[in-house]
C-alpha cells in the first residue's frame, strides 16, 4: 500500500452487506402486524370451536361413533368396539378412544362427542401453516392454514362425529413430516426425525380407519416419482427403521383384537377394505363424477383461484438442491386422493377430505404469488355470486321447500331451515364484499386482510348452516323422543325394562337412552355381531311378538308402517311419542 495512503478502517457490523433474510422482521408479518394474526388466530379459534353444543347428534355417524365410544367407556372394554352390545369392527378405535376420553374428562353430551373432530381439524390447519412457513416462507404458511381453516369441507366435515378429521389430520401431518424431510435444509439428523413422524403419523392413521392411510402416501411417492423421475425422495425415507415404528405403534391393537376375536382379521381386511373398495355391497355407489361437485362445493370459497392457477403450479413449481418439487408432490396427492375415492364402489361426500391439506399448500403460495387486483376480481365475482344466490333463495326457498318435503321429512323443516339458509348466504356474500374492498386497496397489507375476510366469513356462514340443520333433528335424532319418554308421568319411565328397535335401527337411540337395545329383525351394519352373538338379537318379529306380551312393562321404536301392522294383529301397546319416521311405544 503507498505510504501517503492512511489504512482503510474495518468496517462497523452495520455496514456490512446482509444476507437476505428468510423470514420477515418480528414486527411484522405478511404485511401485517405480529399483534394482528395472533389476534386472528384468537378470533378464529373462538369461532372454529363455537356452536358445538346447540345441535343433537344426528342418524346415522354421529350416533354411531359417539355410541361406540359410550359402550366403550362404560364396559371398560378398550379392545373390542360395540355398537348397540354387537361387535362391531368396521374401523380401528382410535377416535373411539379419544371420544370415550372427552366424555370421561368432561361429560357424556354432544360437544364432546364432537371434540376429537374438532380438535383434528383445527391441528391440520396448524400443521399446515407450519409446514408452508417452513418450506416456502412465513407468508406462504399463514395463507395455505388460514384459507384451509375457511374452506367449506374441513370446517364442515370437522364439525360432524366421523372418522374422516381425524384420519386427514394424520394424513397431513404424515405428509407434512414427509415434506420437511425432504427439504434441502434438513440435515440427515432432522431428515430422520421427520420421517419417524411420518411413520409415526401413519399408524395413527391406521388405528382410525385402516390400511388407507399406507395407501394414500406410499401411491403418492409412486405416482410423482413416475411423473417427475425424482427418485431422490426414496433414499430418505429411512424404511427400516420406519416401518419399525409404524409396527411398534400400530400392530399391537391388530394383535390383540385378533387373539381376543378370531372372526375380526377377516371381517376387517377382506371386507372393509378389498370388498369395500372393489363392489357396491355397502350400498353407497356414485358415478364417475360424484366427488366433482364435493370438491368444487368443498373448497370454496377458493376453488377457482386453485384451478385457475393449478397448471403455472405445477409447471413453475420450484425445486430444492436436491431436486425435489413440493408443490408437485402435493398436487400428485390431491390428485391421487380424488381419482382413488372416484374409482371406488364405495362412495361417501367425506371420503375426499384428505385432499384439501395437500391443496391448500399449494393454494398458500398461489395467493402468495397472485396479483392482489387479481384477487380483487376473483372475490367480486364470487361475492356477486353469493349474494344473488341469497336474493333467490330469500324469493325462491318456499317453492324450493315444497319440491324438497315428503312425509318423513314435513315442510315445516325446511321452512325453519331456509331461515337460516338466508342468514348463512348473507354472512357469507356480506364477508366476500368486506374481503373484495380489503383486496381492492391493492397492496400486501390488503392481500393479507382480505384472505382473512374470506375464510372468516366461510367459517360464520357455516356455523349458521350447522345451526339451522338442527331442524332435522325432529326426524334424525332420538334426543326428543327420549326427552319425552323420560317426562312421561303416567306411568312413568321405567329405565330398568328392556328396550327393543323393530325392524329399524337408530344410531342415535342408544346415545340417548344411555343403554344398549335389542334388535328386532334387523340386520344391515350390524349383521356381522349378530352373526357373532346371535342371542343379543331377536330374528323374527314373531318372537319378539311373544316375548313383548309376556313383559310386565317395555319400549320399542319402530316405524309407522311397522307400527300399522302390529296394530292390526292386536300387539298390545301403548303410544308414547312419534314424528314422521319413528313411533315410540310402550308394553303398558
Amino acid at each position: 500500500m503507498p505510504p501517503f495512503l492512511p489504512p482503510p478502517e474495518l468496517p462497523t457490523a452495520a455496514a456490512l452487506p446482509r444476507r437476505p433474510l428468510l423470514t420477515p422482521a418480528p414486527s411484522t408479518i405478511a404485511a401485517l402486524p405480529r399483534r394482528a394474526w395472533i389476534a386472528l388466530a384468537v378470533i378464529l379459534a373462538i369461532v372454529w370451536f363455537a356452536n358445538l353444543d346447540v345441535r343433537k347428534l344426528q342418524h346415522p355417524d354421529e350416533g354411531r361413533y359417539a355410541e361406540i365410544a359410550r359402550e366403550m367407556l362404560a364396559s371398560g372394554d378398550w379392545v373390542t368396539p360395540r355398537l348397540d352390545g354387537l361387535k362391531y369392527f368396521e374401523k380401528p378405535p382410535l377416535q373411539y378412544w379419544l371420544t370415550a376420553a372427552s366424555f370421561k374428562a368432561f361429560e357424556q353430551d354432544e360437544w364432546t362427542a364432537r371434540l376429537p373432530g374438532v380438535v383434528a381439524g383445527f391441528l391440520t390447519v396448524a400443521v399446515v401453516a407450519a409446514t408452508g412457513a417452513a418450506i416456502a416462507s412465513v407468508p406462504v404458511g399463514l395463507y395455505a392454514g388460514m384459507a384451509l381453516a375457511g374452506s367449506v369441507w374441513l370446517f364442515g366435515i370437522s364439525h360432524l362425529v366421523t372418522l374422516d378429521a381425524l384420519l386427514t389430520f394424520w394424513l397431513t401431518l404424515s405428509l407434512c413430516a414427509f415434506l420437511r424431510a425432504q427439504h434441502a435444509r434438513a440435515s440427515p439428523m432432522q431428515q430422520r426425525n421427520w420421517m419417524w413422524l411420518a411413520y409415526a403419523a401413519s399408524a395413527g392413521g391406521m388405528l382410525t380407519k385402516g390400511l388407507v392411510a399406507l395407501l394414500i402416501p406410499f401411491a403418492t411417492l409412486v405416482v410423482y416419482t413416475l411423473v417427475t423421475r425424482d427418485r431422490a425422495p426414496w433414499r430418505r425415507l429411512h424404511l427400516g427403521s420406519g416401518l419399525v415404528v409404524l409396527v411398534v405403534l400400530a400392530a399391537p391393537w391388530f394383535v390383540l383384537v385378533s387373539l381376543r376375536n378370531p372372526e375380526f382379521a377377516r371381517f376387517f381386511f377382506i371386507h372393509e377394505h378389498f370388498e369395500r373398495f372393489l363392489t357396491t355391497e355397502h350400498r353407497r355407489v356414485g358415478a364417475w363424477w360424484y366427488f366433482v361437485p364435493m370438491f368444487v362445493v368443498g373448497f370454496l370459497p377458493w376453488t377457482g383461484i386453485f384451478l385457475w392457477r393449478l397448471r403455472p403450479s405445477w409447471r413453475h413449481a420450484a425445486l430444492d438442491a436436491d431436486g425435489f418439487a413440493w408443490a408437485k408432490f402435493c398436487v400428485v396427492w390431491t390428485a391421487f386422493v380424488f381419482v382413488f375415492f372416484s374409482l371406488s364402489g364405495s362412495k361417501l361426500p367425506s371420503y375426499i377430505l384428505p385432499m384439501f391439506p395437500a391443496a391448500a399448500l399449494v393454494l398458500g403460495a398461489q395467493l402468495r404469488t397472485i396479483s392482489v387486483r387479481t384477487l380483487a376480481a376473483w372475490t367480486a365475482a364470487l361475492a356477486a355470486s353469493t349474494l344473488a344466490l341469497w336474493v333467490a333463495t330469500l324469493v325462491g326457498w318456499p317453492r324450493l321447500a315444497q319440491a324438497l318435503a315428503d312425509p318423513r321429512t314435513p315442510r315445516v323443516l325446511y321452512d325453519v331451515l331456509g331461515h337460516w339458509v338466508n342468514v348463512a348466504l348473507g354472512v357469507a356474500g356480506a364477508g366476500y364484499a368486506v374481503g373484495f374492498f380489503a383486496f381492492r386497496r391493492g397492496d400486501e397489507r390488503g392481500r393479507s386482510r382480505g384472505i382473512a375476510a374470506l375464510s372468516l366469513a366461510t367459517i360464520l356462514a357455516m356455523q349458521a348452516a350447522f345451526s339451522g340443520s338442527d331442524v332435522f333433528r325432529a326426524t334424525r335424532s332420538a334426543a326428543d323422543l327420549v326427552t319425552t319418554l323420560e317426562n312421561a308421568a303416567n306411568p312413568p319411565y321405567d329405565p330398568s325394562a328392556p328396550f327393543f328397535q323393530v325392524r329399524m335401527y337408530d344410531q342415535t337411540l342408544p346415545f340417548y337412552l344411555g343403554r344398549t337395545t335389542t334388535l328386532v329383525e334387523y340386520r344391515d351394519e350390524l349383521g356381522p355381531g349378530l352373526d357373532a352373538e346371535p342371542g343379543l338379537g331377536i330374528a323374527h318379529l314373531s318372537e319378539w311378538i311373544a316375548r313383548w306380551q309376556s313383559l310386565p312393562q317395555g319400549y320399542a321404536l319402530m316405524a309407522p308402517n311397522t307400527h300399522d301392522l302390529l296394530v292390526k294383529d292386536g300387539v298390545p301397546m301403548r303410544v308414547v311419542a312419534s314424528d314422521a319416521r319413528r313411533i315410540l311405544i310402550a308394553r303398558k
